[in-house]
């Protein structure tokens, strides 16, 4: 039986058309199965957010990305600095609870972060 440690390390490899999207705003909702995110960009002065990307993860995967950016930050922070949060009015928009549409109900398990 193998252990971690035996198998060899993986090697990332990016399509050659692939697309770097620029996100200051995710939205995260949740199934049993599935964690999705749903990356997007909120300009100031807009009111609606446009999605540039939507990724899909097993709760197990959603669960290890939380670990590794949990230790990227810490590592970041320990080299540059404590990252300081922003009190401004766009900053308590973008990351308050989920607020309910008015045009109808949503599924209990949906949220922005």
């Amino acid at each position: 039986m193998e252990t971690p440690s035996q198998h060899p390390p993986t090697t990332l490899e990016a399509a050659a058309d692939l697309q770097t999207t620029y996100a200051n705003l995710v939205r995260i909702a949740h199934s049993p199965a599935d964690f999705v995110f749903d990356f997007a960009q909120l300009l100031p002065g807009e009111s609606k957010a446009r999605i540039g990307a939507r990724i899909l993860m097993s709760p197990l995967s959603a669960k290890l990305l939380l670990r590794a950016l949990t230790e990227n930050l810490a590592r970041y922070e320990t080299t540059f600095g404590e990252i300081t949060l922003p009190r401004s009015s766009l900053a308590d928009q973008l990351f308050k609870p989920f607020q309910q549409p008015p045009d109808g109900p949503t599924p209990p398990d949906e949220g922005e972060v």
